[in-house]
């Protein structure tokens, strides 16, 4: 009987030492986790001297690949430029339109310059520095289309636009509209030039490029349907990033760098901020 209790009195003791080991082991993973997770993009950027830019690259003139395989356009040249303002070298990333708000969230680069406009819906899953570009969108149709001219208009009509985009809830504000969604701007501009589509929602900044730059058979048929205010997009939790960005920003309207390269894409003057 004696042995028996010593017996169970030695097993209590040894279970109650693998415990807490155990235990101390649990503790650790988590205070790890905790450490990785709080990570910021402004850490990672000064400790790497890298930023991380994402957009579509297939967005001219914003955002595009020239016939040296290298990024050109806006975004480029104001990533590049708020890069120098930092200190570090830019990194660009080629991501699918409808994969940069999960690509962001999930640590894969540091910030969306690439045309996302900001809207109180994606405010709630990401940050947004200051615009840096205001805009708006308009109707495009073929250039001898005469019964299309305002938004109400696209009511009966095949409508493409940009799955995901502001473009398609404009379009989508209209009862009767046939809104067909793409991946792709160059899909839906190629589907209005061969009459499978009556007409397209795009920004006029892009639109007016591509059509002086590829002597397109289509013409912008509206007014600004609806004011877009571009920034830059950033996950949760990086307001101090945010600040470094913005003052950059600042910075290079200040010293006229950012007419500068808004002049050389556009050939106009920026749009009131």
């Amino acid at each position: 009987m004696k042995k028996n209790l010593i017996l169970v009195i030695i097993t209590l003791f040894v279970i109650s030492i693998i415990a807490a080991c155990g235990g101390e082991e649990k503790t650790v993973a988590v205070n790890a986790g905790k450490e990785s997770s709080s990570k910021t993009v402004l850490d990672r950027m000064e400790k790497s001297k890298v930023l991380n830019v994402a957009f579509e690259g297939t967005y001219p003139p914003f955002n595009f690949l020239d016939d040296k395989d290298e990024f050109q356009g806006f975004d480029v040249d104001i990533s590049n430029e708020i890069a120098k303002r930092l200190g570090v070298e830019v990194n660009f990333i080629a991501t699918k339109w409808d994969g940069l708000i999960g690509g962001l969230k999930a640590d894969k680069f540091d910030i969306v310059i690439g045309q996302m406009t900001v809207t109180e819906e994606r405010k709630k899953s990401v940050d947004f520095t200051d615009p840096y570009v205001i805009t708006g969108s308009v109707l495009i149709t073929r250039e001898e289309t005469n019964d299309i001219t305002k938004l109400e208009d696209i009511k009966g009509k095949k409508v493409g636009v940009g799955g995901g985009t502001t473009f398609e809830e404009v379009a989508n504000t209209v009862d009767g509209a046939d809104v067909i969604l793409y991946k792709a701007v160059s899909d839906y501009i190629q589907d209005l030039k061969n009459k499978r589509l009556d007409v397209i929602i795009n920004d006029q900044l892009l639109i007016s490029y591509n059509i002086k730059e590829q002597n397109l058979p289509l013409k912008i048929a509206s007014d600004i349907v609806n004011r877009d205010e571009i920034g830059m997009a950033v996950n949760k939790g990086n307001e101090d990033f945010i600040k470094e960005v913005n003052e950059a920003l600042s910075e290079m309207k200040e010293d006229g760098t950012y007419i500068e390269i808004y002049k050389k894409w556009f050939g106009t003057e920026p749009l009131e901020m």
